[in-house]
């Protein structure tokens, strides 16, 4: 199983380690199952930018990213280098170590779980 940290930009919210992900799903699904908030309007289909997260290690295990999925990105919030949609960061390995950061969601109005 690959094991994924999500850390917040909010340093209020505390760091969640899941080791039980699974090859096939995305960041966002792997958040949602581990009780992970993460913004996602359009329901997970890269229609919008509101599961931007960074991907500060691992990006090598996780599916190339798209034109699409860059376009989204542009219009999210202090993109870096390092910004992709939790939606489209598919697991490609079991054997993954992925850090993710997600940024602060306050100023997203739009789906919380």
């Amino acid at each position: 199983m690959a094991k994924i940290k999500f850390t917040f930009e909010d340093k209020d919210i505390p760091t969640v380690i899941v080791e039980n992900a699974e090859e096939g799903y995305s960041i966002l699904e792997i958040a949602e199952d581990n009780d992970v908030h993460l913004n996602h309007n359009c329901g997970g289909v890269c229609a919008c930018s509101t599961c931007h997260v960074y991907i500060n290690k691992g990006e090598e295990h996780l599916e190339e990213i798209s034109d699409k999925e860059e376009d989204f990105i542009d219009r999210a919030i202090n993109p870096r280098l390092e910004s992709r949609l939790g939606c489209q960061c598919v697991l490609l390995s079991d054997d993954a170590e992925i850090e993710v950061e997600i940024p602060d969601q306050s100023r997203i109005i739009g789906h919380e779980h």
